[in-house]
């Protein structure tokens, strides 16, 4: 029997948090994997554990994605490497929390452009080997989307929009399956400053910052970055071949609107 051909991923924001994870556990599915972000010596670290977990070979690329040529120049690499693309995961992005009045144009508009610009910019790099693959697209939003907060004005519209052009996108005559995943509050590096802000504001030790946060949320616990990774993994994976167009919320249950 001839063996399967080996799957090609792209994940971006692959340094840490959800990225890391999410990259790892492709890289558990046997794919080879081409790990996308700023910190050259981070993704290094990502690439050496996933090789020892089953990647079929890993391609590092330090690059500000927020950058117009950046994205094209990600997937140019990818197929001169590997000479094909299944697998895109838009995870890139970070924007600033706090008071509206206090956030101005520069950080709407480099909140734009990493995440959201920088996520257009790669789908339309990446389109026609998606298509010529019958591959897919999982793009990482956040239930802010869902949920206004005052303190989340520019990460709230930003993640509106990537499930509007997600949907978009996902209506083309011969996509590539296009879905969204928007994580909740989980522990990664921007979940403990936000932790570490409301002990401070609050006049609170770390641990009950912590608990006073999760009581406010309504969930029992915040979730893991492997808990993300399960359902991009799903969503990558054949038995999610009739899944398209979705939005799916991994909140541990924060989320309370329809």
């Amino acid at each position: 029997m001839a063996a399967k051909p080996r799957r090609i991923a792209i994940v971006t924001g692959a340094s840490r948090g959800l990225g890391r994870a999410i990259a790892l556990a492709l890289a558990e599915d046997g794919c080879a994997l081409v790990l996308a972000a700023r910190d050259a010596k981070a993704l290094a670290e990502v690439a050496a554990e996933a090789d020892k977990r089953g990647a079929a070979g890993s391609l590092v690329l330090s690059t500000d994605l927020s950058l117009p040529g950046s994205p094209s120049a990600v997937i140019d690499q990818a197929i001169k490497s590997f000479g094909r693309i299944d697998i895109l995961i838009n995870n890139a992005g970070d924007t600033q929390r706090g008071d509206f009045l206090d956030l101005e144009d520069d950080l709407h508009l480099s909140g734009f452009a990493l995440k959201y610009h920088a996520t257009v910019r790669m789908c339309r790099a990446a389109w026609t080997y998606l298509e010529e693959s019958g591959g897919c697209i999982v793009n990482i939003a956040g239930i802010g989307a869902q949920t206004p907060d005052a303190q989340f004005s520019i990460g709230g519209p930003v993640n509106s929009a990537l499930i509007n052009f997600s949907k978009a996108v996902s209506k083309r005559s011969g996509a590539p399956r296009v879905n969204v995943v928007c994580p909740g509050n989980i522990e990664t590096d921007r979940l403990s400053r936000r932790i570490e802000t409301y002990a401070d504001q609050n006049g609170l030790s770390r641990e009950d910052a912590s608990r006073q946060m999760r009581d406010n949320l309504d969930i029992d616990a915040y979730g893991k970055p492997e808990d993300v990774a399960s359902m991009v993994r799903y969503l990558c994976s054949p038995d999610a071949s009739y899944i398209t167009g979705a939005n799916f919320i991994v909140d541990g249950g924060a989320t309370q609107g329809i």
